[in-house]
């Protein structure tokens, strides 16, 4: 997933709805970095308005110090704040060389890991609207029909999980509009996508594989075991240096030895953590034995 602030459909001050002032913009700034961990630079005022507007309007308040007033007692507003200013770019089998590194070089082991009566996971974090765990399952899966049955039957299981409910009810529904889904290499989508309309739907099968869980990365991680792979992919680039270090610490921790975690084509391992990690490929890192 890439987490981007969109600059579109931005409104200039003369034609404001709500009244707006500088002090409104650094309160939301605070909040979005407390909640998200994302930095919103000043020329973001506009966009600030332009996103969260909608929301004032739909709360029936007369101006964003009362918007903001209630995103201090209401959760769930806060958390529809956070999400309003963000927008998740994402697709199928993006950045293919490392699912290909996956099913080439990883996969085997694992397979025969379950084979032998071993747990596998696999964790999507940042997996916005499911593009991406359900390119693994697919990846995974190839054009083997009976595998995601036979992984069903063994203990393997992939968590995706995002900070926006929104993106999530999509991933969770496996249905796609065919614009997007065309990206499925055809060998794939001809198997594990069924038409419907204008949209295709992801089989059932591979849709029991995933759990889909709400989770803000710099909150608690409920998760008590190690994965034995973390797909975290243009998510960490709107960070900043602290908040990253952090997150790779927790990645390692929450890593297996010999595990792999997969970044994005933009992001690099730093802080401590990477001194965790040997380069396996382009944004491709496996644990050290410590």
């Amino acid at each position: 997933m890439t987490l981007s602030i969109d600059t579109k459909n931005v409104m200039p001050p003369e034609r404001r709805e709500f009244e707006y002032t500088q002090k409104d913009f650094e309160h939301v700034r605070d909040l979005v970095y407390q909640n998200a961990g994302i930095t919103l630079q000043s020329s973001k005022t506009n966009l600030v308005y332009s996103r969260l507007s909608k929301r004032v309007r739909a709360c029936g308040m007369q101006s964003f110090k009362d918007y903001l007033a209630y995103l201090e007692q209401d959760e769930e507003e806060r958390t529809r704040a956070v999400t309003a200013l963000t927008t998740n770019h994402t697709s199928f089998f993006r950045e293919k060389h490392h699912f290909e590194h996956l099913v080439n070089q990883v996969w085997p082991a694992l397979k025969k890991k379950l084979e032998s009566g071993g747990r596998v996971r696999i964790w999507s974090a940042g997996c916005s609207s499911g593009e991406e765990p359900y390119s693994l399952v697919m990846a995974l899966a190839g054009t083997d029909r009976n595998l995601p049955r036979w992984l069903l039957k063994h203990d393997f299981r992939i968590l995706a999980s995002d900070l926006a409910p929104h993106v999530l009810a999509t991933a969770r529904s496996g249905r796609y509009p065919n614009s997007i889904a065309e990206s499925i290499p055809a060998s794939l989508r001809n198997i594990w996508m069924t038409p419907d309309g204008d949209s295709m739907v992801v089989n059932p099968a591979l849709q029991q594989l995933i759990a889909f869980k709400e989770l803000n990365l710099l909150g608690t991680w409920p998760m008590k075991q190690q994965f034995d792979v973390i797909f975290c992919r243009n998510v960490m680039i709107y960070f900043d240096e602290p908040t990253k270090t952090t997150l790779f610490q927790n990645f390692s921790k929450k890593l297996l030895t010999g595990g792999y975690l997969y970044i994005g084509h933009s992001e690099r391992l730093v802080g401590k953590a990477s001194q965790d990690f040997v380069s396996k490929g382009q944004t491709i890192y496996q644990k050290r034995s410590m």
